[in-house]
């Protein structure tokens, strides 16, 4: 028997409440704690900066699939996947063609990148920002020096957080940097 990380396709909306339910029936003992060793929901946290304010949302990057670590041993594993089948929401495990298949683990390599972008195991953990806006909008200046300003965004800068505007003052086109959290769009 050896550790691995399996995937457990499900109805898409079900992936908690499976994880639920597979909690649940370990903490009975009608699964085994040595069996089935931990699951996990994949999300990533999703910042969202519409009219000039953040938001921070968890977002499921697989949906309809949930991760299940499993020491599936080499007699019996047939017992331990048919009660992970009869939960409502389950379909299968990725990689079976049948239930009468034994399931394949993932690489450790695909679960350690899953885990690390759900944030569950420690790393470089990629954050996403969605922006109401892009190079070429027409936004309004809502904060800072330049309150009521309109400009042109000319550059994005995911990393610094930061918008390049061509703002006109005094009549003549002059480059504004300001924060995403600063600007509306019109």
């Amino acid at each position: 028997m050896s550790r691995n990380w399996y995937i457990l396709h499900t109805y898409t909306g079900y992936e908690a409440k499976i994880e639920r339910t597979v909690r649940s029936l370990v903490e009975s003992n009608d699964l085994d704690s040595n069996i089935i060793l931990d699951i996990k929901v994949p999300v990533e946290e999703i910042t969202e900066v519409k009219d000039g304010k953040k938001k921070v949302r968890k977002d499921y990057f697989l949906p309809g699939y949930v991760m299940v670590e499993m020491d599936l041993p080499e007699l019996g594993w047939k017992d331990v996947c048919a009660k992970l089948y009869r939960i409502q929401g389950v379909t299968g495990f990725v990689g079976c063609v049948s239930r009468k298949d034994r399931p394949i683990p993932i690489s450790s390599t695909e679960a350690k990148n899953l885990l690390q972008r759900s944030g569950a195991i420690k790393g470089e953990k990629p954050t996403l920002t969605r922006l109401s806006f892009s190079v070429g909008d027409t936004v309004k200046i809502n904060d800072g020096p330049f309150v009521g300003f309109n400009g042109v965004v000319k550059e994005i800068n995911l990393e610094k957080e930061k918008l390049t505007l061509e703002v006109q003052i005094f009549g003549r086109a002059s480059p504004l940097e300001v924060g995403f959290t600063q600007v509306k769009k019109e």
